[in-house]
């Protein structure tokens, strides 16, 4: 049998390291993170029947996550779930509205300015943030607290300063922005998965 090249042997332990990194972080949240995860998926529950609704923000690859996770509830997670949509908006997908923003009053203000325009008491608003440490995510917690919007953070390492900021802080306990990224989203459809079922299932 033929020896594979180094650098097979390389791609090969890489890809066997980063998959077992990937699962070993989900256990760790599944350790550090059940109790926070339970208590979103209340405080998302109520809101809906309360007929209010979720904004979510995140900046690069959070806000991908965050338009990912706003379509989860507009349109649905599980096909054998036959529901209404839920009211959720991602505040990162409206480009003319943040580089506006971005030029007139400063990227750091781009999602707390969304938030006081659309936000209502009641509502809820998702951050998502590897660091805890974004100004704009950060701003924007600042003013939905100030609303009387319940806030939520996806976060990661330490949860930065987004963690006081936060009436419900799930910090994925790792310090590798890839495994944060990939704990949020499951993390994401694990609370979205369960508020479906238990709403409408």
């Amino acid at each position: 049998m033929a020896h594979l090249p180094l650098t097979l042997l390389y791609r090969q332990s890489f890809i066997e390291d980063s998959l077992k990194a990937s699962a070993e972080t989900k256990l760790k949240i599944a350790d550090a993170c059940t109790g926070d995860i339970s208590k979103a998926i209340d405080t998302i529950i109520k809101a809906f029947n309360n007929k209010k609704k979720i904004m979510l923000c995140g900046n690069g690859g959070s806000a991908a996550d965050a338009q990912h996770l706003a379509t989860e509830f507009v349109i649905r997670l599980s096909p054998a779930i036959k529901r209404p949509a839920l009211p959720a908006i991602a505040l990162s997908t409206d480009s003319s509205n943040i580089t506006a923003g971005a030029n007139d009053i400063g990227y750091d203000n781009v999602f707390a300015r969304s938030v006081e325009a659309l936000g209502q008491s009641g509502d809820i608003l998702i951050g998502i943030s590897t660091s805890g440490n974004s100004g704009s995510i950060n701003n924007a917690f600042v003013k939905a607290r100030e609303m009387g919007i319940t806030t939520i953070g996806f976060l990661g390492k330490d949860g930065g300063a987004s963690h006081s900021l936060c009436d419900i802080a799930i910090v994925v306990p790792s310090t590798d922005t890839q495994r944060i990224q990939e704990g949020h989203i499951t993390i994401g459809h694990i609370i979205f998965q369960e508020v479906e079922q238990e709403m409408f299932g």
